[in-house]
């Protein structure tokens, strides 16, 4: 499958799922949650995966949240349904995965001299 803002791939049992949305801090829109339903529940349908990492693109951050600039606009019961269909398709579904899902977040720290 063809993703727009998410990049996957499977290698040795282990499917990694990269948020691949950098200009943006890998923030989540209604595209980007779409695309990690389908990703997450291709990777947990193949029997040659045994564990998913998910990851963000990019040096600054693994996701920055909610892209805000989607729903700027909307009033807050807007707001409310769309937090409540993100929080469906991505967070609860991810939860109840027979996979076993890991983040990676790559934790920068520099060392002054």
């Amino acid at each position: 499958m063809s993703y727009n803002n998410i990049l996957s791939s499977t290698q040795n049992g282990i499917t990694t799922i990269t948020i691949n949305r950098p200009s943006k801090l890998n923030a989540l829109n209604k595209e980007t949650i779409q695309e990690l339903h389908e990703g997450f529940k291709a990777a947990n349908k193949d029997k040659n995966t045994k564990v998913i990492i998910v990851t963000g693109s990019g040096e600054k951050a693994f996701v920055a949240g909610a892209d805000i600039s989607e729903f700027a606009n909307f009033s807050v019961d807007n707001g409310g349904k769309l937090a409540a269909k993100g929080q469906e398709l991505l967070f609860d579904f991810v939860e109840n995965l027979e996979t076993p899902v890991i983040a990676a977040v790559m934790v920068l720290r520099l060392v002054a001299d």
